[in-house]
């Protein structure tokens, strides 16, 4: 039987995932939908073809109203813990959009209370879910550069041409660190099985930026073995752009690994790409890639559905999670206060 989700959050990026994430999936089956804006929700039921029984304005309005195994949270960030923490109290198993939470402490609850019932928390860390980080992670559990001795991950993409008004993402809170940079450090995780103990980041705020933080910003990333990892990342980027994922080069004793993730479309893995060269090679080799039934989001919810239904515990877990979090939170504290920052995990 499908898991049943209630979806909560229809606007912009959530249309997205009830338009086309959600629906590729058949291991979930939608039964009720939530957003505050009757506009909203009258375009997406009419869109997926449900009754007007399956609307609601709340989320506590949905929950007395169907029978319902798990909900995703697509609302706007400031609003994923309490609506967590609403669904988690109902019994309900929960996937949420990343960022998580404004603060990892505020995640810390969430966690807690899933972990206390017995129910599966998963953040969407969808960048997760494609083959270039997957095989790159392989790799390097295999030793296929040796012991390293760096990693540069660079992101360029350029976001400043909307009016202020009518783009909320500069408005977001620590833009470059906290809605695309935590993507870039979870997969730093993912791929290196490490994790970060302190940071130094400094932010750059051009007089054109139309960004209310950073748009703009670059870190010194210690892993625990001591592997210092060089991040810089830019909305304002008239060069030539990388894929959502960046461009990574993994170096080591015995060679380079490159790598790039999610240049097309959600989903599309066309653009994935891993290359080793090896002391003396003339040009690098390109690594074939697997295929998936599903990438991206659908990945991801795949993944949560199968959880709940007693497959294994999703590998982005609110506990996981957490680590990235904090890492984020270290890299803001170090862009305030001009020192490298510790990276505190709660526990």
């Amino acid at each position: 039987m499908p898991v049943r989700i209630i979806h909560v959050g229809l606007g912009g990026w959530g249309g997205s995932w009830a338009r086309e994430a959600i629906p590729a999936v058949s291991e979930v089956e939608v039964v009720g939908i939530v957003d505050p804006s009757a506009d909203t929700l009258d375009a997406v039921r009419t869109d997926l073809g449900l009754p007007e029984t399956a609307a609601f304005p709340s989320l506590t309005a949905a929950l007395a109203a169907v029978d319902a195994d798990a909900v995703v949270i697509t609302a706007p960030a400031v609003t994923h813990v309490p609506l967590a923490l609403e669904a988690l109290d109902a019994g309900k198993h929960v996937l949420v959009e990343k960022p998580f939470a404004n603060t990892a402490d505020e995640a810390a609850e969430a966690v807690h209370r899933a972990e206390e019932r017995g129910l599966v928390l998963q953040v969407s860390q969808n960048y997760r879910f494609y083959p270039a980080p997957q095989v790159t992670r392989d790799l390097l559990r295999a030793d296929a550069v040796g012991e390293l001795s760096a990693i540069n991950v660079d992101f360029r993409q350029w976001d400043n041409d909307r009016p202020f008004a009518d783009h909320p993402h500069y408005r977001f809170p620590h833009a470059m660190f906290n809605d695309m940079a935590i993507h870039h450090v979870d997969l730093l995780r993912m791929v290196t099985g490490q994790e970060a103990v302190r940071v130094f980041a400094k932010a750059t705020y051009p007089s054109f930026s139309k960004y209310q933080d950073e748009a703009v910003a670059s870190m010194l990333i210690e892993m625990q073995d001591g592997l210092v990892v060089s991040y810089r990342g830019s909305w304002l980027s008239r060069a030539e752009h990388t894929a959502w994922a960046g461009e990574w080069s993994i170096q080591g004793e015995d060679g380079e690994l490159r790598f790039t993730s999610r240049a097309g479309e959600p989903g599309d893995v066309s653009g994935d790409v891993v290359t080793i060269r090896k002391p003396g090679d003339a040009a690098p080799t390109s690594v074939e890639l697997p295929t998936a039934e599903h990438h991206d989001r659908q990945g991801g919810l795949q993944a949560f559905a199968r959880a709940i239904q007693g497959g294994p515990a999703p590998e982005t877990s609110g506990r996981d999670n957490l680590r990235s979090l904090a890492l984020m939170e270290a890299a803001t504290r170090s862009a305030a206060s001009g020192v490298p920052e510790d990276v505190v995990v709660p526990s």
